[in-house]
């Protein structure tokens, strides 16, 4: 692969000075699109692996955006169901949402 891109940068060479993409073959296009193509991805990898090396330095874990958060008890419980349950946090359940449409508080499910 080494003697093909050395090839491959000749070429580059011979062909970017003429700067008439126009004249080319349609098999020169190929192989400078080839070419150019293999450059592009071994700068990519290279890149990215720096990047990586810099998290790692700064104690940043790639692929772990977000921080764990602790499991918080539950607040409430249905009366009709004690297996379901709401911590008080997000959306209220359906079961809890319909109840008090009814007209009870949210204190009336409240765990003691």
């Amino acid at each position: 692969m080494a003697g093909s891109t050395f090839y491959y940068q000749g070429y580059f060479e011979s062909k970017m000075k003429s700067d008439d993409l126009q004249s080319m073959s349609l098999d020169e296009l190929w192989t400078l699109y080839e070419a150019v193509v293999a450059q592009l991805s071994q700068k990519a990898a290279a890149e990215l692996a720096g990047l990586d090396r810099r998290l790692r330095q700064l104690g940043t874990v790639p692929g772990n955006p977000k921080r764990p958060y602790p499991k918080v008890p539950a607040k409430y419980r249905n009366p009709n169901d004690h297996n379901e349950t709401w911590t008080g946090r997000g959306k209220q359940p359906r079961w809890l949402r319909d109840q008090i449409r009814s007209g009870k508080q949210l204190t009336d499910f409240l765990i003691r």
